[in-house]
């Protein structure tokens, strides 16, 4: 089995807030390689080209058949299809898992652009997250990779109210499912704490195995 995952980090985050999921992983055998993107004051585009670099580093040191895993929390998660959607090394690629990722762009992005305009002229990767923006990127759903999405239905975050329908005080159920899954789960936990829980990655593990969720 390939054993291999990158692991990407959501808005304003740094590659520490992967470091319990990369624990939780490692007790079931996978080698987890954490990065560090520039999720801030960049658009999305220029991290799904920092992440193609870092793919093709790492495809020089491993076998010819082997391939790599890829799971991202939150905007991580809209990185990963992106790169899917353009990337030359679509034929490294094994299964992806998205976790709370607004694939349908952010309601708190979107308010946050009519009601706030500085904060999205300054943090380009919100501006990036609109959904008038994410559907610029052109997604694509066809490229034959095999993705899984979890979403989270605790809303515990005071801007969770904020948000229309359930979710997980940042990002709408609705907003995580897309046509394009091979299978979709939703969990008891909040945004900032369900890629920390292990049950997350004993679904993970469920799905690099046997393409689905087992509950």
């Amino acid at each position: 089995m390939d054993n291999k995952i990158i692991l990407i980090h959501g808005y304003n985050k740094k590659s520490k807030d992967m470091k319990v999921l990369k624990k939780n992983l490692e007790t079931k055998g996978y080698e987890c390689i954490l990065v560090d993107l520039p999720l801030t004051f960049k658009e999305i585009e220029h991290s799904t080209n920092i992440l193609e670099s870092i793919i093709c580093e790492i495809i020089k040191d491993i076998e010819e058949d082997e391939k790599i895993h890829l799971v991202g929390h939150s905007t991580g998660g809209l990185i990963i299809r992106h790169l899917l959607t353009i990337t030359k090394y679509l034929d490294k690629i094994g299964k992806c898992v998205l976790i709370a990722t607004p694939n349908n762009g952010s309601e708190l992005a979107d308010i946050a652009g009519s009601t706030i305009k500085i904060a999205t002229y300054i943090f380009k990767t919100l501006k990036s997250l609109q959904s008038e923006n994410v559907k610029t990127l052109k997604l694509k759903d066809n490229h034959g990779i095999e993705v899984g999405a979890i979403a989270g239905n605790k809303q515990n975050l005071f801007l969770g109210r904020f948000l229309t329908g359930e979710n997980d005080g940042r990002v709408t159920i609705n907003s995580v499912k897309f046509d394009g899954l091979k299978d979709f789960v939703d969990l008891p936990y909040g945004h900032k704490d369900i890629h920390y829980q292990f049950k997350t990655s004993e679904l993970i593990d469920s799905f690099f195995r046997n393409g689905k969720f087992n509950k």
